[in-house]
């Protein structure tokens, strides 16, 4: 029983730990360095071809899940004994997991609306560019693109 809490207070002290490590920016890490070429940072004049509202990503890390498991596990492990405990520690794992999972995917969900702006640049090339908002942009707008937002000018 002792060993059982402790590695319970390992896994969590580990998903926490990892947890911590997560990061839910969709933006790139800038360090400072500008190499000359990054999509992110171009700047470019063009007209908007299409504006089509899209959800957002709606992607998870496994942070929910790990923590579901878990506490699902600890959960089930409190049932029964001998094999029949050893089952229900499994089946409380996987259905925390699933749980929790669905939790996250629905925290990070709530009603993000993206919207992708399609743009044919002034040099014939054409960027697809994924924002928030589109604030006054309308099809037919003279626009910049600069840090990978429209922008009208």
């Amino acid at each position: 029983m002792n060993a059982t809490r402790t590695l319970a207070a390992a896994v969590l002290a580990g998903s926490a730990l990892l947890t911590g490590c997560a990061s839910t920016s969709s933006q790139p890490y800038n360090d400072g360095y500008n190499s000359g070429y990054n999509n992110n940072v171009s700047m470019g004049y063009g007209t908007i071809e299409s504006i089509q509202a899209t959800q957002g990503a709606n992607r998870t890390s496994g942070a929910g899940a790990i923590l579901g498991g878990v506490v699902g596990a600890l959960a089930g492990n409190q049932v029964g004994s001998g094999s029949g405990r050893t089952a229900a520690t499994v089946a409380g794992g996987v259905a925390g997991a699933a749980i929790g999972n669905n939790v996250e995917r629905n925290r990070n969900a709530g009603g993000q609306e993206q919207y992708q702006i399609n743009v044919r640049m002034d040099n014939g090339e054409y960027r697809a560019v994924s924002q928030d908002s589109v604030y006054d942009l309308r099809v037919g707008n003279r626009v910049r693109i600069v840090d990978g937002r429209v922008y009208r000018y």
